[in-house]
C-alpha cells in the first residue's frame, strides 16, 4: 500500500497531450532553432531513466519545448525542476505543466549558453568533488545548432568546478546528433575519435545510452539521435588547465589524417618551430608518425604537461598563435607587392617623361 501511495504522488494530473499542446499553442518547430519534438513519452521516460534515480532530485532541463521530457522528470519524482527555455512561444505550454505539478517546478525564459545556472539551486546541495555526486542532474534534449558549443561550455566548467559544477560531480543526460555521441564516446584508434572526443574522455565518464530513430521526432531530422550520459571523473586524466588541454588537442586534430607532428609544430612560431616541435614530442616521449586519433588519453596528459613546461621556459608562448603570424606574413607580402607595383609604375611615368623630352 506504501509502495503504491508513493507511486501516486509522482503521477501528474490529467494534462492535454503533447500534440493537443502543440496544436492548443500553435507551436511549429522553428527549423533556425533547429527544434525537433519529441513526442513519444516512452522515450522521455526511457531518457530520463539514464539520469539514475530522481526521487527528491534537484534537475535543470535545458529547452523543454513542449514539455514532453518535463513530464517524464516530474513523472520520476524530481522535487526541484527548473527548466530553462529561450523561446516565448512555449512558456505558456509550460505554465501549464507547472500548476499541475504546484512547488515541483520553475520556469526561467533564457538562454543557455548564457544563463547562470549556479544561482538556480541551495548550496545546502553542493558535495566536495572527491565525494559522490550531489543530487542534481542537467537534463535536455538539446537543439543541434547548440549542443556542441555548449558541452564545451560545460567541460571547461566542469574542469574549473564553476557554474553548476559549483555543487560537486553534477551528471548530464543530454541528446546528440547521433554521429556527435558517437564522436563523444568513440575510443582511441576509432575512426570517429575526435577533439570531443578526448575533451570528453579526461574529464568524464561517457556513456552512448541509445540512439533514437529521426522518425520519432516532430518534424523528422535527417539524422538519428544519440543519448549520452556524463559523469565527471574525481580525478581528472589531465591534470592542467582547460584552455591548455584545449589547445594542445585542437592543434592535434588540426591535421587528422596527417602524423601528429604537423598539427603539434604549429603551437610554436616559425622560428623554433623546428626545435620545440622535438623537444615536445621528446618530452613526452610521443611518437610523431603517430595520426591523432591514434594518441591515447595518457599521451595528451604527456603531451600537455610537457607544453606547460614548455610555456614556463618561453615566454609568450601560451599566447602564440601561428593565424596571427600567416596574417602578419600575407599583410606584409601584399605591402611589398603594392610598394613594387607603386616603383614601377614611377619608374615608368619617368621613363615616359623623359621620353616626352
Amino acid at each position: 500500500m506504501a509502495a503504491t501511495q508513493k507511486l501516486a504522488c509522482f503521477r501528474l494530473p490529467p494534462l492535454p497531450t503533447i500534440k493537443e499542446i502543440i496544436k492548443l499553442y500553435n507551436l511549429r518547430a522553428e527549423k533556425q532553432l533547429s527544434q525537433n519534438f519529441l513526442l513519444d513519452m516512452r522515450l522521455t521516460d526511457k531518457i530520463v531513466r539514464q539520469a539514475g534515480n530522481l526521487k527528491d532530485a534537484h534537475v535543470c532541463e535545458v529547452g523543454p519545448g513542449p514539455g514532453g521530457l518535463t513530464r517524464s522528470i516530474l513523472k520520476a519524482g524530481a522535487a526541484n525542476l527548473l527548466v530553462v527555455e529561450k523561446d516565448t512561444r512555449f512558456i505558456p505550454g509550460l505554465q501549464l505543466l507547472s500548476e499541475a505539478a504546484p512547488g515541483r517546478m520553475r520556469i526561467a525564459h533564457g538562454d543557455i549558453l548564457t544563463y547562470r545556472l549556479e544561482r538556480g539551486f541551495p548550496a545546502h546541495i553542493a558535495k566536495t568533488w572527491e565525494d559522490v555526486p550531489p543530487n542534481l542532474h542537467i537534463i535536455g534534449n538539446l537543439p543541434f545548432s547548440v549542443s556542441t558549443p555548449l558541452i564545451i561550455k560545460w567541460l571547461e566548467q566542469m574542469s574549473n568546478r564553476t557554474g553548476c559544477f559549483m555543487f560537486g560531480r553534477t551528471r548530464l543526460t543530454l541528446t546528440f546528433q547521433k554521429e556527435v555521441a558517437e564522436r563523444l564516446t568513440a575510443s582511441t584508434g576509432s575512426r570517429q575519435r575526435s577533439r570531443l572526443s578526448v575533451m570528453a574522455q579526461y574529464l568524464c565518464t561517457v556513456k552512448n545510452c541509445f540512439t533514437i530513430p529521426g522518425c520519432a521526432f516532430v518534424p523528422k531530422p535527417n539524422v538519428d539521435v544519440g543519448v549520452v550520459h556524463f559523469t565527471p571523473l574525481a580525478q581528472p586524466q589531465i591534470q592542467q588547465p582547460f584552455k591548455l588541454v584545449e589547445r594542445i588537442v585542437k592543434n592535434a586534430f588540426q591535421f587528422r589524417r596527417k602524423h601528429c607532428r604537423r598539427g603539434l609544430e604549429m603551437l610554436f612560431p616559425e622560428s623554433q618551430r623546428r626545435e620545440l616541435t622535438e623537444e615536445l614530442l621528446r618530452g613526452a616521449d610521443v611518437d610523431p608518425t603517430l595520426r591523432p586519433t591514434e594518441i591515447s588519453i595518457s599521451e595528451f596528459r604527456a603531451l600537455a604537461d610537457a607544453y606547460s613546461k614548455l610555456c614556463e621556459e618561453n615566454q609568450g608562448l601560451i599566447d602564440y598563435d601561428f593565424r596571427e603570424e600567416l596574417k602578419l606574413k600575407h599583410q606584409a607580402k601584399r605591402q611589398l607587392g603594392s610598394n613594387h607595383k607603386g616603383l614601377k609604375l614611377h619608374t615608368t611615368m619617368e621613363e615616359n617623361v623623359n621620353d616626352n623630352h
